[in-house]
């Protein structure tokens, strides 16, 4: 992947990051997941994880050394492993929540919570958030070493997926202000992603 598309990625992966909580209903009732912002907002975050993991494999083709290549493989593991929930939140819960109010049946949306507190289901996800914590912490660190960009000019975006599972337990304004964060640091290494190809 050339560093033009590398940078486009990652800028766009970013702000779908903030577009996620921004769209997205603050409550997690049958209300919140009928809506057009439930599905919106699970849906530009699917998105970003795709968009990440092609930025950090286009980071490696910039920076070509043995570290960037894991942190791209640990970031792909870690989206795959991400992706089922996220699209069972959007799709599924949608489906559940729709019917529930539908029909005047709230006795439906325990089907969410037995869903989302499954044996399988939520231990992937956080094991998934987890590598993607690990695998842009590496690519941060492969940026600090490389000397072909800042050195602190991927920090931001790992910071961000550092803190991903962390953020689930604040408040919403804090949420935003986390998707804020990754946006800010998508946005800051795809701008010198893209100095670099200048250069």
């Amino acid at each position: 992947m050339n560093p033009r598309l590398t940078s486009l990625a990652l800028a766009a992966g970013g702000v779908l990051f903030l577009v996620y909580p921004a769209v997205r209903p603050s409550g997690d009732d049958a209300v919140a997941m009928a809506s057009t912002g439930w599905i919106t907002g699970h849906l530009a975050a699917m998105i970003g994880f795709i968009l990440l993991a092609l930025g950090l494999l286009g980071l490696h083709g910039l920076l070509g050394d043995r570290l960037s290549l894991r942190a791209a493989v640990v970031t792909w593991i870690g989206a795959g492993l991400t992706l089922p929930f996220y699209g069972a939140e959007d799709f599924g819960l949608s489906v559940i929540a729709r019917r529930s109010l539908r029909d005047n049946a709230p006795a439906l949306m325990e089907l969410a919570e037995e869903f989302r507190y499954g044996p399988v289901a939520m231990p992937m996800f956080a094991v998934g958030l987890v590598l993607l914590g690990v695998g842009t912490v590496m690519a941060a660190v492969a940026v600090r070493r490389s000397g072909r960009l800042p050195a602190w000019s991927a920090a931001p975006l790992a910071l961000g997926f550092v803190l991903f599972v962390p953020q689930f337990f604040g408040p919403y304004p804090l949420r935003i202000a986390h998707g804020a964060l990754i946006a800010a640091g998508g946005l800051w290494l795809a701008y010198e992603v893209w100095r670099s190809r200048a250069a």
